[in-house]
């Protein structure tokens, strides 16, 4: 069985990276955590921010590699000093990966009372009009 893709529609020239994209975004799933909210402040801007609390700054690591924003979070090995008798704060490791749109850049990051923000601005591109010659052959 042949699989039909809408990159293959005839009016969608070039889209087959949209298609790839689309398949890594699916991919990137994951558990829930930790907890995200993605919010519009502008039609250009964006705000993500996610529930970390229990991480300091080094523990907290934010690349991004081929538009796709990755936040990992690893805490630092406990001295095993204390002694829980009840352990409900998760303190484990994740990645949490978002796919960003061309022309999407990552203009702050900070971390505020447990809160991981990361600001992202949509950079407007110039309108470019062009004509083509038509030559003879």
């Amino acid at each position: 069985m042949t699989k039909l893709s809408f990159a293959a529609h005839p009016f969608l020239l070039g889209f087959d990276q949209l298609e790839r994209l689309v398949e890594r975004t699916a991919k990137t799933g994951g558990d829930g955590y930790p907890p995200y909210n993605i919010e519009q402040s502008s039609p250009d801007t964006f705000r993500i921010t996610l529930a970390v609390a229990g991480f300091a700054e080094t523990d907290l690591a934010i690349s991004l590699e081929d538009r796709q924003l990755v936040i990992r979070g690893r805490q630092g090995d406990d001295d095993g000093a204390r002694v829980f008798l009840h352990r409900g704060i998760a303190a484990r490791a994740f990645q949490r990966s978002f796919v960003l749109a061309d022309g999407v850049e990552v203009a702050a990051a900070k971390l505020e009372n447990g809160l991981l923000h990361i600001d992202l601005r949509r950079a407007l591109p110039d309108p470019v009009v062009r004509s083509i010659p038509i030559t003879r052959s």
